[in-house]
């Protein structure tokens, strides 16, 4: 993978954001290799990602954020650069369903994601030595009425210990608590076994069954305080007929989970993701 350093803004939009921008990298000689941009005529927004050849910018990404500083303050931007070479620190989390987290372990062991698993976090140990053939960590917390806060407590002291930069809920089948998910907000990404917002909730396949749907999807989507209504960032779905059963749809929704998860960590870890009210705008 080619070194490069990702540049990623949203601003209120109006003329000349581009050529400041442009003509920014084009004073430091910045080789632009990739350009994404995007004007929501709705809101009156706009957003941007470049990615721009690490080696042919003078300075490191220090004296970038100081030299970009005031075009910044002049255009309003919420911005960040992010560096390739610097792969993001992921947890994953999961309960007893493997498909997810198998998925995710074999790209990542295959070097297709490139990230850095740092850690796999279970309410359940069904899923311990499938981990560890990974030589990765694996931390079992029970999870009860009884001991929620403190498992949960003990959950947010390991993405601190791992300095976690995005959890993934790879079918991890508790909701976090309220001030977990606004502590990690925009760090969290859940797989949702339903074409939201249809279906949303528990036992989605079976209420996809109930209604006679000829289309079952899933949903990756950043996880927020208000269950299942989180920002998308990917779906997908697969035709169904009426000689379906339910054992069928979930044997074929675990193929479109594992696929969406696997394409919606990928956007968040390129830096292709941008969060706004409650959408995204997600960069190719």
């Amino acid at each position: 993978m080619e070194h490069t350093y990702r540049l990623v803004i949203s601003c209120p939009d109006r003329t000349g954001i581009v050529a400041k921008v442009s003509n920014f990298l084009s004073t430091y000689n910045g080789w632009i290799t990739e350009a994404s941009h995007h004007s929501d005529s709705q809101t009156g927004w706009f957003f941007m990602r470049h990615e721009i050849k690490a080696e042919s910018i003078p300075f490191g990404l220090d004296q970038f954020r100081a030299a970009f500083e005031p075009i910044a303050r002049e255009f309003n931007m919420n911005w960040h650069i992010a560096d390739s070479a610097q792969p993001k620190r992921v947890i994953l989390m999961c309960s007893k369903e493997s498909h997810c987290l198998a998925d995710l372990l074999h790209r990542w062991h295959s070097k297709e994601i490139n990230a850095e698993i740092v850690a796999v976090v279970s309410n359940h140990d069904d899923l311990r030595r499938m981990v560890e053939w990974h030589e990765i960590p694996y931390h079992h917390v029970p999870v009860s009425k009884e001991n929620k806060a403190e498992a949960f407590a003990h959950i947010d002291e390991l993405f601190q210990q791992y300095e976690v930069d995005v959890v993934v809920l790879a079918r991890y089948m508790q909701i976090l608590p309220a001030d977990l998910c606004a502590k990690y907000s925009g760090k969290v990404i859940n797989i949702h076994h339903s074409f939201l917002p249809s279906f949303a909730g528990a036992r989605p396949y079976h209420q996809a069954y109930s209604r006679g749907v000829k289309l079952i999807g899933a949903t990756c989507h950043y996880v927020t305080q208000d269950l299942d209504e989180g920002p998308i960032i990917e779906q997908d779905v697969i035709r169904i007929s009426h000689s379906d059963s339910i054992e069928d749809m979930v044997r074929l929704g675990k193929d479109v989970e594992k696929n969406v998860l696997a394409r919606g960590l990928r956007s968040h870890i390129e830096d292709r993701v941008i969060t706004y009210e409650n959408k995204t705008v997600v960069f190719d």
